[in-house]
């Protein structure tokens, strides 16, 4: 018999549902935020369904943190499943209050994850504590919504792409508290969505699915560098950094990724804050040997792992970054041309020129404040300048 992992979140379901063929088998940290993405009808909301529990396969597993909740032998029904469930088009009462709404919707065992107070805190509802549903906007109306899950004290939060009914300016005032839920909360998170742009800002795992069949999974810059991502036009590397200090002379910010060495452009951030940046492919450039001069500050080296064509006249890289033995993965889209020029082949040892890196979201909440320390380049320790000889000493710009 199956056993559950503690620390995991591990899915196995396979069948039809209404017609509709589901083969969807993951296994992702039962800690922050795991994404599923593909094309509508691909199956998304019926794996959240599935796992909810609201569904029922029964073939099916489903294990959270060391805790069966279906196998051969067992099911719990969506009551005993320790989940929160949020919609796209969250239901409310709308005879209750804001207040009232997350009254009802509280658990009545022990707080564990979170109380009344920390969720009116976490999600700014102090203001909105006494109007009706009806007198709500849209992303007020899903604060509510996952306040009141945050409530029910669950073990897992089931997100059905949240923010799709969400206008540009809403989704830009919702999302920030999706944050930092992910950030305050230990509590993990399955969210479906259609957007890329949103996964790449906050979620940690990624599960890509076409056609109800679970195509890849695993960390967020692993997925993003499988062929299925690697090959759109957009196509782009998320990477973790850490703010490891502060050019005041040139106004760079100084970053570390795995024993390797960034400079972006931007005010000073705290000290030891994580930033994520995105890195798109037609952002990076390929060079055999170390350039001696030229403005690109961010230059590694890389070993080619896969060349995928594109269109006529380019084809995409994946990268590994040898710098530090991170492996960290990064795509480069070059013309055909160049890479039968260069001679470039799968092995190929070459350095990756990183022309431009972006943040992912605004770092307002990193910023610096007067009363914080920013150190200036001259007073950079040991530990930055060895990771400058690992960037090869040169002076390159993102």
């Amino acid at each position: 018999m199956r056993e559950a992992k503690p620390g995991y979140i591990e899915v196995t379901f396979n069948g039809a549902i209404a017609g509709i063929p589901l083969d969807a088998q993951f296994s992702a940290p039962a800690k922050g935020v795991t994404a599923v993405f593909g094309p509508p009808g691909c199956g998304k909301t019926t794996l959240a369904r599935c796992i909810a529990g609201i569904q029922r396969l029964p073939s099916g597993f489903c294990g959270v943190d060391g805790e069966i909740w279906q196998d051969e032998t067992t099911f719990r029904p969506p009551h005993l499943r320790p989940v929160a469930y949020v919609f796209q088009r969250p239901i409310l009462f709308s005879h209750l209050s804001v207040r009232r709404t997350l009254l009802y919707n509280a658990s009545k065992s022990n707080v564990s994850l979170i109380d009344l107070d920390g969720v009116v805190d976490l999600l700014d509802l102090a203001p909105l504590l006494d109007r009706a549903p009806s007198y709500l906007s849209g992303a007020e109306r899903q604060r509510l919504a996952l306040g009141s899950a945050l409530l029910s004290q669950p073990r897992l939060l089931l997100l059905d792409d949240p923010l799709i009914v969400l206008d540009r300016a809403a989704k830009r005032e919702i999302l920030p508290f999706i944050e930092r839920m992910r950030d305050e909360l230990t509590l993990p998170m399955i969210y479906i969505c259609h957007d890329m742009a949103d996964i790449e800002r906050f979620a940690d795992h990624l599960v890509m699915m076409k056609d109800g069949i679970v195509t890849a999974a695993g960390p967020l810059h692993v997925v993003q560098s499988d062929p299925a991502l690697a090959a759109r036009g957009d196509a782009a590397v998320c990477v973790d950094t850490v703010v490891g200090g502060y050019d005041g002379r040139y106004g760079l910010i100084i970053l570390r990724l795995k024993g390797a060495r960034l400079l972006i452009p931007g005010a000073p951030l705290r000290p030891g804050a994580q930033l994520r940046l995105r890195i798109a492919a037609g952002d990076v450039s390929i060079a055999r040997e170390p350039p001696r001069a030229s403005s690109i500050l961010n230059v590694f080296p890389a070993r080619i792992k896969a060349s995928l064509p594109f269109d006529e006249a380019h084809v995409t890289l994946v990268l590994a970054l040898e710098t530090g033995r991170s492996g960290v993965p990064l795509l480069a889209r070059i013309t055909r041309r160049s890479f039968d020029e260069l001679g470039l082949g799968n092995g190929t040892d070459v350095f990756a020129e990183v022309a431009r890196a972006l943040p992912v979201a605004h770092p307002e909440r990193l910023l610096t404040t007067p009363s914080t320390p920013v150190r200036d380049v001259r007073q950079l320790g040991a530990d930055t300048r060895s990771e400058q000889k690992l960037g090869h000493g040169h002076d390159r710009p993102s």
